[in-house]
């Protein structure tokens, strides 16, 4: 792997951070030093993530190496998506005559864009973010 060009992007989602590194390969990924089947345990988790691979028709070009922390399966699977993302963006820079084609059809899909949505802090006086203690008329 000396002279390969790696492609780096950096997913977040919830509480979870995705650090993607993408190169030159048969399609193979692997998340935290194990396969992506064995890491996740639910299939749709696995095809959500290769989502923006299967839409730029990539998904047998990269071996993809992911280190990810914190937050659930959702999460983590939402940050790996992103991070893929971005690494595919870093490989399909416009330069060198080329315009960048992957861009449009990812944003198109939606996933350029990061989902900024997270767990509401709990309020003081109240159970969770929102929910009030039971009412008790006597």
């Amino acid at each position: 792997m000396a002279n390969k060009k790696v492609y780096t992007g950096t997913g977040r989602r919830k509480s979870s951070v995705a650090q993607v590194k993408m190169f030159p390969g048969k399609g193979k990924i692997t998340v935290n030093g194990r396969d992506v089947r064995d890491f996740f345990p639910y299939e749709t988790n696995v095809m959500d993530l290769k989502q923006p691979l299967v839409a730029t028709s990539t998904d047998e070009m990269f071996d993809i190496e992911v280190k990810v922390n914190g937050g659930g399966f959702t999460g983590q699977t939402g940050a790996i998506r992103l991070g893929i993302t971005r690494a595919l963006l870093e490989y399909d820079k416009p330069n060198e005559g080329n315009e960048g084609c992957f861009r449009s059809v990812l944003k198109r899909a939606g996933f350029v864009t990061r989902d900024s949505r997270s767990k509401e802090r709990k309020k003081p006086g109240l159970k969770a973010a929102r929910r009030a203690p039971q009412f008790s008329k006597r």
